[in-house]
């Protein structure tokens, strides 16, 4: 009896080992705490779909090898843009040589007025590698929905002149395409950087 039970202690202790060992290996890994939320196995933003500032089309898989930063919004916004841009320009300050493996791409929300000329002009003001993608509305509704970013005309306005209610938070994805990170729109530079090392 005393042998059975000493053969069974093995058994169940050497299934215990086997049924753990993934998350032994796991513990193994570097542990990410993130500034912002974990969005990991999210695969927001696996259906983007626009055009740069030379019109030329472009996917996710575009920006493979670098971690990429997404946000929404449009150049006539008077406020939270040019904040948000700015203070992704001084993150990237804050990485120095980092800065390469990054790539900081700004989604018109409005682009009947953002062409892909204005649009580029208006990212590059902040920083020469920032990206913007533009497109049709067709293209915007997909690429939108794909990140679950909210975007409409605000109430009022004119045919020409008009606000744009849109999300304000930075999309982080991984060098391998993969959301990770939902930053708030409030969040420093110091922040901001400090999420994207973890990933580089």
């Amino acid at each position: 009896m005393s042998g059975f039970s000493s053969k069974r202690r093995i058994l169940l202790t050497a299934s215990a080992a086997v049924a753990l060992s993934p998350f032994l290996a796991g513990c193994n890994k570097k542990e990410l705490a993130f500034q912002g939320s974990d969005i990991s196995g999210t695969q927001l933003g696996r259906d983007l779909d626009m055009q740069d500032g030379d019109g030329k089309p472009r996917k996710l898989a575009d920006y493979k090898g670098k971690v990429a930063v997404v946000f929404f919004g449009y150049t006539q916004c008077p406020d939270v843009c040019p904040t948000a841009m700015a203070e992704l320009s001084q993150t990237m300050e804050l990485l120095g040589a980092d800065a390469a493996k990054v790539q900081v791409i700004m989604i018109s929300v409005d682009p009947a007025r953002d062409t892909p000329e204005i649009l580029s002009a208006y990212v590059k003001a902040f920083n020469p590698a920032f990206v913007g993608l533009t497109g049709t509305p067709e293209q915007l509704s997909k690429t939108a929905k794909s990140f679950k970013a909210y975007y409409a005309k605000s109430s009022g306005g004119t045919a020409d002149q008009y606000g744009m209610d849109h999300a304000s938070s930075f999309y982080i994805l991984d060098q391998e395409g993969e959301a990770r990170v939902l930053v708030s729109g409030n969040a420093t530079a110091q922040d901001i950087a400090a999420d994207i090392k973890q990933l580089l």
